[in-house]
């Protein structure tokens, strides 16, 4: 997963990129970087790092241009250095600055393509690279010159019938405008907001709803499953589907961890979709050990499973305890490039208030496990608190398979549940007792605030992928993107 917006306004816009970045930097911490148009002339600025680190006011100031993109960085696929950090950009045709969350299934047919037909060379191991090249070889295909609307949809449906995956993309076309689009099956989110001042009207793009709270846009839409929007430098908006037929499946693994709770996604409340999460789990707890659970208090491993926890502690009739407090200039666990980085932040990430954990039975609430090292020390670190008993909850369901469309859990043999019962997994993790959610619970969770939407990516849990994999495709991947693979590349 990434975080990318784009902003067509009135006057500059490099300060509400920034300040919009810095609201979705959960979405990534390696990198962060910005495109504004000039005149006719491209402004970059891009660098590892969180978004404070890469900017400061004076490099801002010089991101001059009433139109531009911003993108931070999750590496799934790819190397880490800055040679990855986004936009991208090429020079033909025209100029396209673009940023890009998600993944491709089918890269490596993608790029002998463009290398053998399109005659286009692609410089990094990114598919987001991989993927503007599409464009942009697409937008030259039936190139007259000046760009129309109806132009630019025809090759948003080439790109949309060359890639597989998923993703959620905005490019920057100078002399033009902000061009945006969504994978046919609407996997990664994408959401457009309005703004109306005292010069005229503004549109803005991005991953998350929240982006636009900060930056006091409305909420317009979620973008369609492959539809492509444009906004012209004139402000002139224009939409159209282009990919049409294909099983709207947003990612639900979004609503369980990687989206804020304030976001909206698919006109669903990320943050009442974890409240129910959590009734769902109680349910659950009390069909199993009945109402004399012996739980003592509920505390949430911050900051992700903090609603679930609370809806779960309600209807468990039992206490919520802040028993683990959080320092907060940590970046995100589960999105540190490597699982060395992961392990040592724990214990620099979290510490137990005792109190909380004497000599009680104590269940702990986490929004999912993936790799389990981090429940695994948390865990312990219940039990060297004074815990009689450690319980844990997931909100989510086992994590067994790999997930191949822009989240780190590309190996299978790095997830703890994967080929293991639910006993075998808590023993792994030395629990005293462990409980999942049920898939078909969670799903209700999500779907129970928009009616319309009846399925949802859940390969993570099932294994089914709504795209197809082709022969080969995980062990590929696992080759590619495991932790020890990613480490081999950082050693050399």
């Amino acid at each position: 997963m990434c975080g990318i917006i784009g902003i067509v306004g009135t006057t500059e816009v490099a300060s509400a990129l920034y300040d919009g970045l810095t609201v979705l930097q959960h979405r990534g911490q390696d990198a962060a970087g910005i495109a504004t148009v000039d005149g006719a002339r491209l402004r970059l600025h891009k660098g590892n790092g969180l978004v404070r680190d890469v900017f400061n006011s004076a490099g801002v100031s010089k991101l001059r241009g009433r139109i531009g993109i911003g993108h931070c960085r999750y590496p799934t696929a790819g190397s880490e250095g800055t040679d990855e950090a986004q936009p991208f950009y090429v020079n033909s045709p025209y100029g396209i600055a673009f940023a890009h969350n998600g993944n491709l299934v089918n890269t490596e047919a993608l790029r002998k393509e463009m290398f053998e037909d399109d005659r286009r060379h692609i410089d990094t191991d990114s598919d987001s690279e991989v993927l503007l090249n599409v464009l942009a070889h697409e937008l030259q295909v039936d190139d007259r010159g000046d760009l129309t609307p109806e132009h630019v949809f025809k090759a948003i449906a080439g790109v949309h019938a060359r890639a597989r995956g998923g993703y959620a993309c905005i490019a920057l076309v100078l002399g033009y405008g902000l061009i945006a689009f969504r994978d046919p099956n609407g996997i990664r989110p994408l959401v457009l907001g309005e703004r109306i001042t005292a010069e005229g009207h503004e549109y803005a793009i991005a991953s998350e709803s929240v982006a636009f709270d900060v930056l006091g846009f409305k909420r317009i839409r979620d973008i369609e499953p492959g539809e492509a929007v444009i906004v012209t430098e004139g402000g002139e908006l224009h939409t159209q589907r282009c990919a049409e037929g294909a099983v709207h499946a947003p990612c639900i693994f979004e609503y369980v961890y990687l989206a804020r709770p304030d976001s909206m996604i698919e006109d669903v409340s990320v943050y009442k979709a974890r409240l129910r999460m959590g009734e769902k789990l109680a349910e659950k707890i009390l069909r199993e050990r009945g109402p004399d659970h012996g739980i003592d208090a509920v505390i949430p491993i911050p900051d992700t499973s903090r609603t679930a926890a609370s809806s779960l502690a309600q209807a468990l009739g039992v206490p919520m305890r802040e028993g683990l407090v959080k320092n907060h200039y940590i970046g995100r666990t589960f999105i540190m490039p490597g699982q060395g980085e992961r392990v040592k932040s724990v214990r620099r990430k979290l510490n137990a208030i005792e109190l909380e954990f004497r000599k009680k039975n104590v269940l702990l609430v986490d929004d999912s496990i993936v790799r389990g090292t981090t429940s695994r020390q948390i865990i312990q670190m219940a039990r060297d608190a004074g815990a009689k008993n450690v319980y844990f909850a997931s909100a989510a369901p086992p994590v067994r398979y790999p997930n191949i469309y822009g989240i780190d859990m590309p190996a299978a043999s790095e997830l703890v549940a994967a080929g293991r019962t639910v006993e075998e997994v808590e023993k792994a993790l030395g629990a005293d007792w462990l409980v999942y959610q049920d898939l078909e619970d969670l799903i209700q969770a999500v779907a129970d605030g928009n009616e319309e939407l009846t399925h949802f990516d859940t390969s993570c849990f099932s294994g089914e992928y709504v795209t197809g994999v082709d022969a080969g495709f995980l062990e590929q991947q696992e080759a590619m993107r495991s932790d020890s693979a990613k480490n081999e590349r950082r050693s050399a």
